[in-house]
């Protein structure tokens, strides 16, 4: 396909979208109804598709189109907003889209208010800004951007230098990431990782360096029973069982989320034990209860940039009501002088700082004894981690 033929896709892609189609559902449509697209065609189309919801409001804008975004509008801006004049693809000839209509021609605007020209639904900028303070604007900034590859080194299996040779040894170059001991950022080839012998005998995971960083802040030394309350696909739990020997038992409101666990586990060479609510009551007490809660994934806007567009003032509300039952309903599963780890891939304080002071003023005997943020300053996506300990100070 031409440069211009996959401007067309991603257009049709995104219209899709914008009509009420999750985007990954519109992708595997239309390379469904395309099979003449090969994978080179395919991952520029997906590229040029998240990088348009990723920068939607200021995309729109610069194709004229700031109040109804539409697929073409979109494509328009992002030719604008990397220097290309979008005439240039926009020809009619062969599967090209039609030349540009003399508005769309039109000047751009050369201004954008801020929140526009930073991607930032407008309800959002005070609340992020609040939380994030003199950060707010380069932060998103870099949540304009693709967020980096990164791999767990799986080190029950071997070393981060050793999976830097395999790697490299299949043309796929990474950089030791220095926000935990366990990371590397992919610089070269990723995608070549899914059919990788490191990945596929469980020596590196994908998973984000600040994810990792977070699970290096939990105690696991000593303990004995963990149990990963929220623990959806899982990583989080293989990353702590890399780490410590212990009874690891993996829990999640929404059982299919965890149906690849088993098969990963086994491919790290990791034993974990998958449980349903009584299950889990029955094993208490725990050592470590990790609660990794739905939240409004701010922190991981530049992988999931439909969430920045559909988050609600409704839904955040909502979200922190699941938030505090979440810990309301878990803390007694933790053992005396037992730790409860409160994470968010958020960056907001309404669901980080303020939840943990709300459950430690509300709640006999628990206390703070470690709160952290993460940023994508820090080369990672946003998280928050708590650590909440069952005792005196």
């Amino acid at each position: 396909m031409t440069p211009a033929a996959r401007v067309a896709a991603a257009i049709e892609i995104l219209d899709l979208h914008l009509a009420g189609v999750a985007a990954e559902q519109a992708l595997t449509g239309w390379a469904r109804g395309h099979r003449f697209a090969g994978s080179g065609d395919r991952a520029a189309i997906r590229d040029h598709v998240f990088d348009a919801l990723r920068c939607m409001r200021s995309f729109a804008a610069q194709g004229g189109a700031a109040d109804q975004p539409t697929g073409r509008a979109l494509m328009i801006g992002a030719l604008r907003d990397a220097g290309i004049p979008p005439e240039t693809l926009f020809t009619g000839e062969g599967h090209a889209p039609a030349p540009l209509t003399p508005l769309e021609a039109g000047s751009p605007p050369v201004d954008l208010p801020r929140n526009v020209a930073l991607d930032c639904p407008d309800w959002l900028a005070p609340l992020l800004e609040q939380s994030l303070g003199e950060a707010f604007v380069p932060v998103m900034q870099l949540m304009r951007q693709r967020a980096p590859v990164t791999l767990r080194v799986n080190l029950a299996r071997t070393t981060r230098a050793a999976a830097q040779g395999a790697l490299a040894a299949e043309g796929i170059e990474a950089a030791v990431h220095p926000l935990a001991g366990t990371a590397l950022q992919v610089t070269q080839n990723p995608q070549r990782l899914r059919g990788c012998a490191p990945y596929l005998d469980g020596r590196v995971e994908l998973q984000d360096a600040a994810s990792q960083a977070v699970v290096e802040m939990l105690p696991l030394a000593g303990a004995a029973r963990v149990l990963d309350y929220c623990a959806g696909g899982g990583g989080k739990t293989l990353a702590m069982a890399a780490r410590e020997p212990a009874r690891y038992v993996a829990h999640d409101i929404a059982p299919q989320r965890m149906r690849d666990l088993p098969e990963r586990a086994r491919r790290a060479g990791i034993g974990v034990e998958l449980a349903d609510a009584a299950r889990v009551a029955a094993l208490a007490p725990y050592d470590l209860v990790l609660l990794d809660v739905p939240c409004s994934g701010s922190g991981s806007w530049r992988r999931a940039p439909e969430a920045k567009w559909a988050l609600t003032p409704a839904r955040l509300a909502e979200l922190q009501q699941i938030q505090s039952g979440i810990l309301d309903e878990t803390h007694g599963l933790v053992a005396p002088g037992g730790v409860l780890a409160y994470v968010t891939c958020s960056m907001l304080s309404a669901e980080n700082g303020d939840q943990v002071a709300a459950f430690v003023q509300r709640t006999a005997g628990w206390h703070c004894t470690v709160q952290r943020s993460f940023t994508p300053l820090d080369g990672g996506d946003g998280f928050f981690c708590a650590l909440l300990t069952r005792g005196p100070r």
